[in-house]
């Protein structure tokens, strides 16, 4: 026995959200035995995207019945019933939220439509909802309703059903999904997190960092931690006695805070950036007539241009520059020719392969590349948002040095290098602070750019 669900609600932070409409069909693989459907007073504001998407507000919701009321009829009603949702996942997640606010426990086996469409149907353009039962042929009224929803995602399953001729995908699909089970002894723990951006710190028993992560969402991150079964998850959930975090605001901040206390402190579970964010970068050898522009892994005591995830990323960055600049390719690591390159054959490339170009043209081509990756000023503020909305974070270079971040009142102007420096939290410069600023720059991911006089 299936019971197909869809649920509603009101948006808004990780596990703070609540139901505000929840549809169930109670189905044997051949009818419907039962089905219930209900708005729900969630007792907190809808977010306004979610009216907008729903049709459903908060005038509506007055007079129906809160969770607790219902709560019943859907144990009832799923009673020996496997769940099937699209996206099961969430739709699981928030049933057993909401019983867990009631001091009860909620489990159910579960079938995600999602995931056995993607196994059956591997050929299909797109996995929503919507669109896929659009290029199924299946219609669809009452869409982002919960009997709507439901009622579709009823018909979706009877297709995969027909589809899984010997049932061995769906009894693959058939499982436990606990997306906020959590041991006990961490729930207390658990609650008190916040659902902000921030750095998190996993501790052990003796109190030892044992894993470094961030966060849009500290809650929420940490529970995946906590309910994972991939094997980095499975080792926190052996070893973690408590947990503490820090509120940082703003992203670039986030980042640059993860990345130097990683480096600092080295927790044995962040074994992937211990060392380098950005391992691999592009060099430039003035040692010849003509510049080369050397791919390679990142050395200490060696300044490099650009530093990059890995040499991929890396050779489509140079790649790139011999487009915009008309740099030669073989002047590269690239390249090992010695004849003419490729580019210069379809006249992308000015000759230096050939000596035709000069070398002062070409050194121009160089220093403008150069000057392309260095700071728009020596010494400047990046101001965003700050751990609370009466305060703002700041990133501060001096002379084209990055000196490190700190917090300061809205209604304190900061300017004097002393100001700044009292209030600063000192970071190390190093190829992966400079890119993440860089980055950040280029994509204007900041409240204000503040040039300071040298």
């Amino acid at each position: 026995m299936y019971a197909i669900l869809d649920i509603e609600t009101t948006g808004g932070k990780f596990n703070e959200e609540g139901i505000t409409e929840i549809a169930i069909y109670k189905y044997d693989g051949q009818e419907i035995k039962d089905q219930f459907s209900s708005l729900v007073n969630p007792e907190k504001e809808i977010q306004p995207f979610v009216q907008k998407l729903t049709g459903i507000n908060t005038k509506m919701l007055r007079n129906a019945p809160k969770f607790y009321e219902v709560a019943k009829r859907i144990v009832e009603i799923t009673d020996n019933c496997i769940l099937v949702a699209h996206n099961a996942s969430f739709d699981y997640r928030i049933l057993q939220t909401e019983f867990r606010r009631l001091g009860f426990s909620f489990e159910r086996k579960s079938i995600c439509t999602v995931e056995l469409a993607q196994k059956l149907m591997p050929d299909q353009p797109a996995f929503s909802l919507g669109k896929l039962v659009r290029n199924l042929g299946i219609p669809f009224s009452d869409q982002h309703r919960a009997h709507g929803d439901a009622k579709v995602t009823l018909k979706l399953f009877e297709l995969l059903l027909e589809k899984d001729v010997k049932k061995e995908i769906l009894m693959e699909h058939i499982k436990i999904i606990n997306p906020n089970k959590i041991p006990s002894k961490y729930i207390s723990i658990v609650e008190k997190l916040p659902s902000e951006m921030g750095v998190y710190y996993l501790h052990n028993s003796n109190n030892d960092i044992i894993y470094i992560g961030k966060s849009n969402n500290i809650k929420k991150r940490v529970l995946n931690h906590l309910t994972a079964s991939h094997p980095k998850a499975i080792l926190i959930q052996k070893e973690i006695a408590q947990i503490t975090y820090s509120l940082t605001g703003g992203e670039l901040v986030t980042l640059l805070k993860e990345q130097n206390e990683i480096k600092n402190i080295s927790p044995k579970l962040n074994h992937a950036m211990k060392f380098r964010l950005f391992p691999v970068g592009i060099l430039l050898d003035n040692s010849h007539d003509y510049p080369i522009f050397i791919i390679e892994q990142i050395r200490s005591n060696i300044k490099y241009l650009s530093v990059f995830k890995n040499k991929k990323a890396a050779k489509i960055a140079l790649l790139k520059w011999a487009d915009d600049f008309r740099i030669c390719l073989q002047k590269t690591s690239l390249s090992s020719d010695k004849i003419a390159c490729f580019n210069y054959e379809i006249k992308k490339c000015d000759g230096a392969c050939t000596g035709k170009e000069s070398i002062d043209d070409y050194n121009l081509k160089i220093k403008s590349i150069v000057e392309s990756h260095n700071y728009p000023h020596k010494s400047f503020l990046l101001i965003d948002k700050g751990k609370n909305e009466a305060e703002h974070s700041f990133i501060y270079v001096e002379d084209s040095v990055f000196k490190g971040y700190g917090y300061h009142e809205l209604n304190h102007q900061i300017k004097s290098r002393n100001q700044i420096l009292s209030r600063l939290i000192p970071m190390d410069n190093n190829p992966d602070t400079q890119k993440l600023i860089h980055s950040f720059l280029r994509r204007k991911k900041f409240k204000k750019l503040i040039p300071l006089p040298i």
